[in-house]
């Protein structure tokens, strides 16, 4: 496996019940240029958030992850609130 994608690996790997929150960055202090190419805007906010898979808003650990399954979050919410209804 090539050193970058043993990287990403590691950082999809953080559980979020355990991980120390300070040691993750705040989102709310991202900002990225938008007159910037799209590579260069993917690049600054790497630099900037560390981990994309996990990272803090204000005292929130949030953990993203995502499913090859093909349906969207939408999909995912409605199906929830029908099942509640």
């Amino acid at each position: 496996m090539e050193p970058i994608q043993k990287s990403l690996k590691d950082m999809q790997s953080i559980d979020v019940r355990t991980v120390d929150a300070g040691t993750l960055r705040d989102i709310q202090n991202v900002s990225v240029n938008r007159d910037f190419p799209k590579e260069e805007r993917i690049q600054s906010y790497l630099q900037q958030i560390g981990n994309p898979y996990c990272f803090r808003y204000g005292k929130y650990v949030v953990k993203l992850s995502f499913s090859d399954s093909g349906k969207t979050l939408e999909d995912c919410l409605l199906a929830y609130l029908r099942s509640k209804c």
